[in-house]
């Protein structure tokens, strides 16, 4: 069976198309700058080449049915007809407690996942608007929902729970939620069978770090605990998200900046993070280069950067009883291995030796690279959160 996995946010639309008969991908790429001037569509042949097709898209309606036209078109297409894809599996940012896993989408689980935008207004439009579009496009196609928030749902109540008064959980459902459950999920189990032990009897942390990052507590195969919160601002230093600060420190910044709630959503979320304390850039590339010219507030953001992740898996290894595997992944764990050097430094204590061979200069390879006498095995795992859509797509439709 082939499925489409689309992935829509405010301004793009990425996709992969999979046989998932045999794992192949057919086809991947997406819409860029949609609704903007100057709006295209950049995909990659089976042999590598990247293509870029310029064309007016003004909204998702229009991005996927592009997309669709090259899919089935004579220069480019992969498959003769839309016919042959079998069923649509969409990300969805933001499920709040209404979804634990992933479900079949139906008008009733629109309307729940409209019920969500109050917790996700930038993220879930987008995600909605893809599925609009494909019940117009295609409208017998079934078509799945795969909520970032879902894997979460195992977490304990004194692990979500907010020192707030109750009525704010009872009245708008303030709690730590988490994200990027899909990647932490799939990088988990994949760890697993790479290294041939049972999913359901280890003690794991997930970092998943990157522009965007957070880190996952999962015993026996459930995730405990999380380091993202009610929205994706909580937890790491991020690229221009600021992670965890004291909230009377916002109130005070607050009164003095003279801004409103969206004044203090735009500071947190948009001009805080490696990009705020640096004044450089959020991309952790440049930062590393200006590192290396010895500038200090490159220095200094790095290092809060890797501190904060360090500080998690100290926590969460204490909230486990324990770790057996950690896991790097996301593009700054997947890629830099500086990083990986400095959060493992001097944690030999928990247990972990990293293998400086194994880890210096590698980059996006599946790859233990914890020494052969190290207590818990650190290994880098290339997440695949489309893959992970595509096959609980298939599994919901082996259900039906």
């Amino acid at each position: 069976m082939k499925i489409l996995v689309l992935n829509c946010g405010s301004s793009s639309v990425k996709y992969k198309l999979f046989d998932m008969d045999n794992g192949e991908v057919m086809a991947q790429g997406g819409v860029e700058k949609l609704g903007l001037p100057g709006s295209f569509l950049k995909f990659t042949l089976p042999d590598g080449q990247k293509v870029v097709l310029e064309r007016d898209l003004p909204e998702h309606n229009a991005a996927i049915e592009f997309i669709l036209s090259i899919l089935t078109g004579n220069k480019y297409g992969c498959i003769e007809s839309l016919r042959e894809i079998g069923a649509v599996g969409h990300r969805v940012v933001h499920g709040a407690e209404k979804f634990s896993s992933s479900v079949l989408i139906t008008p009733e689980v629109i309307k729940q996942m409209v019920e969500c935008i109050d917790l996700a207004p930038l993220h879930n439009p987008p995600n909605l608007k893809g599925i609009h579009a494909m019940q117009t496009l295609m409208p017998d196609i079934p078509q799945v929902g795969v909520f970032d928030t879902a894997f979460h749902q195992t977490m304990p109540d004194y692990a979500y729970m907010y020192g707030l008064p109750y009525s704010m959980y009872k009245k708008y459902g303030v709690r730590r939620y988490g994200f990027h459950g899909t990647s932490h999920r799939y990088v988990s189990a994949r760890a697993c069978e790479i290294l041939g032990v049972p999913y359901e009897k280890q003690r794991i942390i997930t970092a998943h770090i990157g522009n965007g990052g957070s880190i996952t507590a999962i015993k026996n195969g459930k995730s405990v605990d999380t380091s993202m919160g009610l929205t994706p601002v909580e937890g790491l230093l991020m690229g221009t998200r600021c992670g965890d600060i004291d909230a009377g420190a916002l109130a005070y910044i607050m009164d003095k900046e003279n801004l409103d709630a969206k004044g203090i959503s735009d500071l947190i979320n948009k001009r805080s993070g490696v990009l705020g304390l640096s004044g450089i850039s959020s991309d952790m590339r440049e930062i590393e280069e200006a590192v290396a010219k010895g500038d200090e507030h490159a220095i200094l953001a790095l290092n809060v950067y890797n501190y904060r992740i360090k500080k998690y898996i100290g926590a969460y290894a204490a909230a486990l009883g324990g770790v057996d595997i950690l896991v790097f992944t996301g593009g700054v764990g997947e890629n830099q291995w500086s990083t990986r050097k400095a959060v493992c430094t001097d944690m030999e204590y928990m247990g972990m030796k990293l293998d400086p061979e194994k880890n210096d200069g590698m980059r996006g390879e599946e790859m233990i690279i914890s020494t052969p006498d190290s207590k818990v095995t650190i290994i880098v795992v290339p997440t695949d959160e489309e893959y992970m859509i595509a096959s609980d797509t298939m599994e919901i439709l082996n259900k039906l």
